[in-house]
């Protein structure tokens, strides 16, 4: 599922807060929990995309944008902790190495990702689907740079 490679970003917001992380559980541990919030944020892009192109389910989209908005506040960034670039969760990283020495470039784009992750659970709050396509879509812009910058391909 193409949403399923939600971005990174949203995770390496709290990267400061990498002491925290080291305290809360070993280098897999914490890479088990970042994919299972990509995959939270996957299940929840997937629904927002299937009420834009199917009928629109107001409520369902609020739930999923509140869910978005939730992880990209919620400093699970912290999960990027030196020495979890590689290593196995429930599979192998896909975090690129450079996503921990770059940090002015992850800066940006994980702002982009938190701005434009907020912006959508206001705009489905006010239930106009159309203006949802469209932050739907600069999500989806944002979630892209981070992908691109900071993930490995996919084999």
């Amino acid at each position: 599922m193409k949403f399923k490679k939600i971005a990174v970003t949203a995770l390496a917001i709290g990267l400061s807060s990498a002491t925290l992380a080291q305290s809360i559980g070993k280098p897999e541990d914490q890479i088990r929990w970042r994919q299972s919030v990509m995959q939270t944020l996957g299940w929840s892009m997937g629904r927002i995309k299937a009420n834009i192109e199917g009928a629109y389910n107001k409520d369902q989209v609020i739930q999923a944008a509140n869910t978005i908005q939730a992880l990209a506040n919620s400093g699970s960034g912290a999960l990027f902790a030196p020495g979890t670039d590689k290593g196995k969760g429930w599979h192998e990283t896909e975090v690129k190495p450079e996503l921990f020495t770059n940090t002015a470039k992850l800066r940006e784009v994980g702002s982009a990702y938190n701005k434009e992750a907020n912006e959508l659970a206001k705009v489905a709050a006010a239930g106009d689907a159309a203006a949802v396509k469209t932050q739907f879509g600069n999500l989806g812009k944002a979630c892209k740079a981070c992908h691109d910058e900071f993930r490995k391909e996919q084999k």
